[in-house]
């Protein structure tokens, strides 16, 4: 990837020239082309080949929306990603949001974008109990908005920043907390049918869009609504993996790689698979009983 002037998107002007922040560069760039692909997540129209999928693209002012905005528009530049891009910013009315920040930097780099301005900070704050987290409503209102925007502007997908810690993250509260095997998809559905809601950093590392937007000394907005209460769920889960992560290194990357090798035979939900219809002579090689692999 070429650094002139003349050939290179606006959000990687003043981009460090070290080693280091060049592979880290390449390797974000191309985990979330990886998952573009893998995931099918750019939209074809047999009917009319020549037409682009119209994305909004959720900027928060966090360091993982950064990292997703500068990305999309790195491969759009590179003629990789036939994706028309609209940068969207729900000011939630947080008392203390630095309004400002954001429509200026998107003005100066040039992004085509649309702040919308909603109070739902103070639906939160009237109606979740006191002590109780306003995670879920927060999410569940600001989700509304966007799907509302999305149509609003003839974008077919949400884009979101969640990178692969928050899939993971995701996992555990539904394994310890809901009973469940799921996550955060890369690709789904609204329930309304009629977006997707897209992740393309599903691959990309916490750590590695933390150095990233900090070495681009992009103007992070924290999240002082939920992220300043203690005792989350999610940072309880966080903290468990990061004990893991320090007596294993990349015990993370292999459990992600966990998340993408599901075997239904060999767990024990009746509605993924057949166990009463199994018969002796039915077994492929897939459904024997083998030790797990060891890790290297």
């Amino acid at each position: 990837m070429l650094d002139e002037s003349d050939d290179i998107h606006p959000l990687f002007h003043g981009a460090p020239k070290s080693t280091e922040f060049k592979k880290l560069r390449k390797r974000i760039v191309q985990y979330t082309r990886e998952a573009i692909e893998q995931y099918g997540m750019i939209e074809r129209d047999s009917a009319n080949p020549e037409a682009r999928p119209r994305w909004l693209v959720c900027l928060s002012g966090g360091k993982d929306s950064y990292t997703l905005l500068a990305v999309l528009h790195e491969l759009q530049w590179r003629g990789l990603l036939p994706v028309d891009l609209l940068a969207c910013n729900l000011d939630q009315g947080q008392p203390g949001f630095p309004a400002t920040v954001l429509p200026e930097f998107l003005q100066r780099m040039g992004v085509p974008h649309r702040i919308e301005y909603q109070d739902t900070y103070s639906i939160v704050v009237d109606k979740v109990p006191a002590g109780r987290t306003y995670c879920a409503l927060c999410s569940r209102l600001r989700r509304g908005n966007l799907y509302r925007i999305a149509r609003e502007e003839g974008c077919s997908a949400v884009v979101l920043g969640h990178h692969r810690d928050d899939i993971l993250e995701t996992f555990f509260m539904n394994l310890f907390h809901g009973g469940r095997l799921a996550t955060m998809p890369p690709k789904l559905v609204n329930e309304e049918g009629d977006l997707f809601v897209l992740r393309p950093l599903a691959h990309v590392a916490e750590d590695d869009c933390e150095r990233f937007a900090r070495a681009m000394h992009y103007p992070i907005i924290p999240c002082d609504l939920c992220g300043s209460q203690d005792g989350l769920q999610r940072q309880q889960v966080k903290q468990i993996l990061d004990g893991w992560e320090k007596n294993s290194p990349g015990r993370r990357q292999v459990m992600f790689r966990a998340l993408m090798n599901a075997r239904p035979s060999h767990l024990l939900d009746p509605n993924l698979f057949d166990f009463v219809g199994l018969a002796r002579d039915s077994v492929k090689f897939d459904q024997v009983e083998t030790a797990p692999p060891r890790l290297r």
